[in-house]
């Protein structure tokens, strides 16, 4: 017991030695003559009892800032429905400003183009995600207006067709669009999420979040 004490280490004559060995009769049902007892036992205790080593679990994946909006909160739970209802709440609201067309402009391709774009809103709000896929498409490219809109709409209708591949890329050209617009990130993060890119998708929610905020103080009066 002394030596156990002093540097931590069992001998045969150790009290703890002996019921070691007893403890080791009883758990594996075999008599075991302290002779074939390793002097210093150097073999781990989960060893000599045949029990697997017990792994450490995998710390779980970061979770994701607390959400500032709908939004925000749809997003994380990859909710396409709720997704869904907020877009047609929003309309256009994020693209104010974003095009300012002279009169001249105005020419019959353009009527052409936001009559397309209205169809594919109307089947947005009906929820015909093919067919809106189709008329924002033609609005996309015409190429005369660019709609952080249309590419988020259309980047939701493309998850809802299952073609996350498609959405992702619609989400980053909103962003290319309009660089610090929250919606572009979540839409991101929703899109990485149904690619199986879990970490990813977070990073971007969190980015998202941000973006959200500091929009939020910006606009506080």
């Amino acid at each position: 017991m002394a030596t156990y004490a002093a540097s931590g280490r069992v001998t045969s004559e150790s009290v703890i030695f002996s019921f070691g060995t007893i403890l080791l009769d009883l758990l594996s049902g075999k008599r075991i003559p302290p002779s074939r007892v390793s002097f210093f036992l150097p073999v781990p205790s989960y060893e000599m009892l045949g029990i697997p080593k017990h792994e450490e679990e995998a710390p779980p994946p970061p979770q994701p800032q607390r959400p500032l909006s709908p939004m925000g909160e749809a997003c994380s739970r990859t909710d396409l429905t709720a997704i869904h209802q907020i877009l047609v709440n929003t309309h256009y609201r994020d693209d104010e400003g974003s095009n300012e067309l002279s009169f001249q402009e105005w020419t019959q391709q353009m009527r052409d183009m936001l009559e397309a774009r209205k169809r594919g809103d109307f089947a947005f709000r009906d929820k015909d995600f093919k067919a809106a896929i189709d008329c924002y498409t033609q609005f996309v490219d015409v190429g005369t207006m660019v709609s952080p809109t249309v590419y988020a709409r259309r980047s939701l209708c493309h998850l809802m067709c299952d073609q996350p591949d498609a959405a992702l890329r619609d989400a980053m050209q909103a962003q290319c669009v309009y660089p610090d617009w929250p919606t572009a990130f979540y839409m991101q993060a929703v899109a990485l999420a149904k690619l199986n890119m879990q970490s990813d998708a977070t990073d971007m929610l969190n980015e998202a979040s941000q973006l959200e905020e500091k929009r939020q103080k910006n606009t506080k009066p």
